[in-house]
């Protein structure tokens, strides 16, 4: 069961380091699904296509495989003609197993690529945000010189930092959204770069 016993919201985060189930996620249509589940909290296929922009046979036949590798289930439906479906955590962390790489590297690629669109995407509706939104916003960036154990600590403190606010905020959950929170998405990209001639 993926829901934790004592609620009816999904659970927090989920490790994934089987290549099937990871593979399975790395699709653009499937991660526009799954994060569209998780926004509107329960969704039927037909909505989703809706929204969407595609058929509905298309978005019933991607939910389905998202449910056969654990990231949607049926959720509960008003009445017996349609059939909504939610997510079953609310993050994920993907454990990078030796036999993993490849279907890692196309995840992080679509992911990469729907957080280049949204970006663009808020440039273009920046200037008719609400007062504050615009200066907190975008891209922050830094270069610094780590070793393999600050790095480490790192990681370990961002998920210190986002963990709270993931389980503060379930999805889907909008009871537990304080008036004037807005959907954030919130990417951490941390690359080891190649050396300069120097070696710097």
């Amino acid at each position: 069961m993926s829901l934790d016993s004592s609620s009816d919201q999904p659970a927090e985060r989920r490790v994934i380091g089987d290549p099937l189930t990871l593979r399975a996620l790395a699709h653009p249509l499937r991660l526009k699904l799954h994060a569209l589940v998780g926004r509107e909290g329960s969704i039927t296929a037909a909505e989703a296509a809706r929204q969407l922009g595609v058929s509905q046979a298309l978005a019933s036949h991607h939910l389905r495989q998202l449910a056969k590798y654990g990231y949607v289930e049926p959720a509960e439906a008003g009445d017996n003609r349609e059939r909504p479906w939610r997510v079953t955590h609310t993050s994920h962390r993907f454990d990078p197993a030796e036999n993993t790489w490849d279907e890692i590297e196309a995840l992080q690629h679509y992911l990469l690529e729907r957080t280049a669109a949204q970006l663009a995407d808020w440039h273009q509706r920046r200037a008719d945000a609400e007062p504050g939104w615009a200066e907190h916003a975008g891209i922050s960036q830094n270069l610094v010189y780590l070793t393999l154990d600050e790095m480490i600590e790192l990681e370990e403190a961002w998920n210190a930092l986002i963990d709270p606010l993931v389980k503060r905020r379930p999805l889907g959950d909008t009871s537990k959204r304080p008036p004037g929170a807005i959907p954030i998405d919130v990417t951490l990209v941390a690359v080891p770069l190649r050396p300069t001639e120097s070696g710097a």
